[in-house]
């Protein structure tokens, strides 16, 4: 049989290098002059709209299901005949490729401007791409059982799904789909036996790799060139009905998804993992398993972090520095030394009293449990998400999954640019190529733009510090003045009026400065051009993470470690451009003004973003059905229906898990500082499921279906933040907690038996002599009853022969606070390893289980190929015995050799 040379041609031009793709061109191509006919047939036949069911995701002949939609406008500018013409060249080779198409008419739709072009893909296309794609098919219905209930899911049965949700098919031995071994396959009908999500998917491949002509000397292919140049608007598959109703005669998934899976009222429901991954494919599937498996350990460490919230809660008017710095005799009577220069007072220090008493329930002995704990929490995470992972494979027939079937495929905008050919070493099959040379200034220009937008978020965390400073004499000099505010200050102090306003502000540009470099670095991404989508996600991602690391997380490292530490004494205290004083730490630390920091951008975050998730495409989808004039789903098709609701886009996961990973961070790195940071991410992540089900499932187009058998890069990113912090809690603890100091004053210089703590407020205080203040930074009004002032520090005082040097306490306090960092990273990391090297990645039933669905699934491949031969060799009787002689001969003869 011949092919037609134009149909090998496009062929060539499509990059398609594999010999079935080819095979299956030139057989299709004899049917290409039928199926037109058939097709013009069908054009030309009467139909009337009103009598086809708004809701059909069928072609007019109600037979045949429609897999794809593409959308356009025609263009009144003068480039309207180069995008008919594309359009033209395009759908003509997609009817080449063997897909089938049907148009519906501008004055159809309900804008009357939308032509939309309604594809379905045929049995035989279906089976060929089946193959080169790989898909695994059921071949025999799984007898191993499933895993069997434990007491503890019988506990849980309100939270279980019913069965027939959970479980919605059977579970079967699969293989590769083959065109050549359809017997094999349990075909029951032809029409049903690709679900869905596999039928988008053939389709999409198609689709991103048909030519529509050569432009400027080079070959132009791909859906997505065509919908970045407007020549399409949109392309698309089709939910399959309704979400709040079922449809009539055939089942829609996607109700039954949002009836049991997208409602905030089934919050405490398990989520139908099953239905999500046949719905929307493996890749949104593994996100929503990895999501809830997350929430569930997320359960474990917000009991404990209340626990120890509660702990400090109920021993906070027991703890004996509060006791002392609110008491009249001890902290009404320590007058404490400026905050800033000349504007500022002396002040009482039993004015932070509330203060003191708010820093206890975060600073307390339970402080440095969650810190160890959260270090083994985040590594039995880590390594059981692992076991989750590996089981899920098994499940979803992903353990013989090939990462280059859809990651490591060439990116159509890749081959489009690419003037170069090179010989694959591996596949000696001759691929585009670009030079290192070609792309070396756009990497430059990559580097350069991250580093200065992340120059750009610490400049503007500097000036919030500035603003701080500044804004903190302010504060003080009005409450101070104020006597209308005089009972307020034991509550509101200037302290932290200026850490609320700067957290507050600093979360506002945050947000700013998020959103701009989310579009810059999407098309700096675009302009490496890179080789495949692996890369594309992969270069993407240390863009978005290393700008959103240092974004959100800076404010945080600034305040736990770096705040207090260099403040210098009153004589000489340090200074910012040699203008503002650097900032001092509250008499109790820098761990509350920690703890409102983290608060502040972890909440406000969380809220803005589901708020944003849940508003943004409501009001989109409003508008698009506004502008179609008409504000009823009932009134317009399918495909319209679909059309007007916002696009997922291909990074719409990619941002899913950078939010997920951020706030893991929050959960992991500062969380010694704050307990409940855990508990508000479970409330949170229980809120995004539902959000993120409910948008899917109502106001996003359905997603192309797509393989993934892991969650990536960010588990590397996810390992790497957790090594982090266990040194991020070590050191909070050491240096911006009060404990370490507490403990060394009560083992080392303690002289109360009964209460070990009484007179440690006092000692953690050094004196300074008044009369040594500086000029500059003298108060105003300097005349005083009192001689000397105290200060947070540890030393000499003014008598001294080495006044105000350090003192020995200070080395001791420090030695302390080293030690404990050394010993605690050691113990954390020992623990981790311990448990890593304890529990298998792959869990022991999995591995058994693997080996035997290896082992059905050859047997039944062997009995079907030995039937098959037989059968051949049955119309052949003499043949059959001939060779069976043969086979006897060879057999003699090798044993008489031996």
């Amino acid at each position: 049989m011949m092919g037609d040379p134009n149909l090998l041609e496009m062929v060539e031009e499509e990059g398609i290098s594999t010999d079935k793709e080819m095979e299956f061109s030139i057989q299709m191509n004899e049917d290409v002059s039928s199926r037109e006919t058939s097709f013009l047939i069908s054009e030309e036949t009467a139909f009337q709209r009103d009598k086809q069911s708004k809701d059909s995701i069928f072609f007019r002949d109600g037979v045949r299901q429609i897999d794809f939609v593409l959308s356009y406008v025609e263009d009144v500018k003068k480039d309207l005949d180069i995008k008919a013409e594309r359009r033209r060249e395009f759908e003509r080779n997609l009817r080449k490729s063997g897909l089938e198409l049907e148009i519906e008419d501008k004055r159809d739709s309900e804008n009357g401007k939308t032509y939309f072009v309604k594809i379905h893909a045929p049995w035989e296309v279906l089976v060929t791409y089946a193959e080169v794609l790989g898909i695994r098919m059921p071949i025999k219905e799984n007898d191993i059982p499933r895993t069997q209930y434990t007491p503890l899911n019988y506990m849980l049965g309100p939270v279980k799904l019913p069965a027939t949700v959970k479980h919605p098919h059977p579970e079967y031995f699969t293989a590769q789909f083959t065109r050549h071994r359809q017997e094999l396959f349990l075909i029951e009908d032809e029409a049903s036996f690709f679900p869905s999500s596999s039928r988008n998917r053939i389709v999409y491949y198609i689709l991103s790799r048909c030519p529509f002509g050569i432009e400027d000397g080079k070959k132009k292919f791909g859906i997505e060139r065509l919908l970045t140049s407007n020549t399409y608007s949109s392309a698309y598959p089709l939910h399959d009905g309704q979400y709040w109703k079922p449809s009539e005669n055939r089942c829609n998934e996607r109700y039954i998804l949002h009836k049991h899976w997208a409602r905030f009222s089934l919050f405490y429901k398990e989520q139908p993992l099953e239905l999500i991954r046949n719905y929307f494919g493996e890749k949104i599937g593994i996100y929503f398993v990895f999501l809830g498996f997350y929430t569930e350990m997320l359960f474990i460490a917000a009991l404990v972090g209340l626990a120890c919230f509660v702990y400090g809660l109920f021993s906070m008017e027991a703890n004996q520095s509060s006791t002392e710095i609110c008491d009249p005799n001890i902290g009404g009577q320590i007058i404490m030394c400026p905050l800033c220069d000349k504007m500022c007072d002396y002040w009482r220090l039993n004015t932070t009293c509330s203060a003191s008493k708010l820093s206890h329930l975060f600073d307390n002995e339970s402080t440095v449990f969650f810190a160890i704990f959260m270090g083994i929490w985040v590594t039995l995470f880590l390594e059981f998400w692992k076991q989750r992972q590996a089981r899920l494979e098994y499940e979803w027939d992903l353990v013989d999954f090939e990462e280059e079937q859809q990651q490591l495929q060439l990116r159509p905008e890749f081959e489009a640019m690419c003037k170069h050919r090179k010989i694959n070493p591996v596949t000696k099959e001759v691929e585009p190529h670009m030079p290192l040379y070609t792309r070396t200034p756009w990497y430059m220009l990559s580097g350069a733009t991250v580093t200065l937008w992340m120059a750009l978020v610490l400049s503007s965390m500097v000036s919030v510090i500035v603003y701080r400073l500044s804004l903190f004499a302010i504060f003080a000099t009005f409450m101070e003045s104020e006597d209308s505010l005089q009972h307020v200050k034991r509550f509101f102090t200037p302290q932290l009026a200026t850490s609320l306003t700067g957290s507050c502000l600093n979360f506002i540009v945050i947000m700013i400065l998020n959103f701009f470099y989310e579009k810059i670095s999407a098309w700096i991404t675009k302009m490496e051009i890179p080789r495949t989508y692996q890369e594309y996600e992969s270069s993407l991602t240390l863009k978005m993470f290393l700008f959103q690391f240092v974004n959100y997380y800076s404010s945080c490292f600034y305040v736990a470690f770096f705040k207090g530490k260099l403040v210098g004494y009153p004589e000489k205290y340090t200074y910012m451009f040699n203008e503002w004083r650097s900032e001092e730490c509250d008499p109790g630390g820098c761990l509350v003004e920690l703890t409102t920091q983290l608060t502040i951008i972890m909440i406000g975050r969380q809220v803005f973003g589901n708020i944003n998730e849940a508003i943004y495409p409501l009001a989109f989808n409003w508008w698009r059905r506004r502008k179609a004039r008409t504000n009823s789903e009932k009134l317009y098709s399918r495909w319209e229906q679909d059309h007007d609701l916002q696009t997922f886009g291909h990074l719409g996961l990619f941002y899913e898990y950078l939010e997920t990973v951020i706030q893991f961070g929050f959960v992991t790195l500062f969380v010694a500082s704050f307990p409940l940071a855990p508990l508000l991410a479970l409330i949170n992540n229980i809120v995004e499921i539902r959000v993120d089900a409910w948008k899917l499932t109502t106001q996003y187009r359905r997603p192309v279906a797509a393989k993934a058998h892991s969650i990536g890069v960010w588990q590397d990113i996810l390992h790497a933040m957790a090594v982090l912090s266990v040194a991020t809690n070590a050191f909070i603890v050491a240096f911006t907690s009060d404990i370490i100091p507490r403990l060394v004053y009560y083992y080392a210089y303690s002289q109360n038996t009964t209460q070990p703590l009484s007179g440690y407020v006092n000692n953690s205080l050094s004196i300074f002599l008044i009369a040594d203040f500086p000029n500059h930074s003298m108060p105003l009004d300097n005349n005083r009853d009192f001689t000397t002032c105290r200060y947070r520090d540890y030393r000499n005082p003014p008598d001294h022969e080495h006044k105000y040097a350090h003192s020995m306490q200070f080395w001791h306090v420090l030695a302390a606070k080293m030690t404990f960092i050394i010993v605690m990273e050691h113990i954390a990391f020992l623990v981790k390893f311990l448990l890593a090297w304890m529990i298998p990645d792959v869990p022991k039933d999995v591995v058994e289980k693997i080996k035997q669905e290896k082992l059905m699934t050859v047997k039944i491949l062997h009995d079907f190929e030995l039937k098959k031969l037989k059968e051949k060799w049955a119309l052949n009787h003499n043949i059959y015995a001939k060779h069976v002689m043969m086979e006897e001969s060879k057999v003699q003869l090798a044993k008489s050799t031996i």
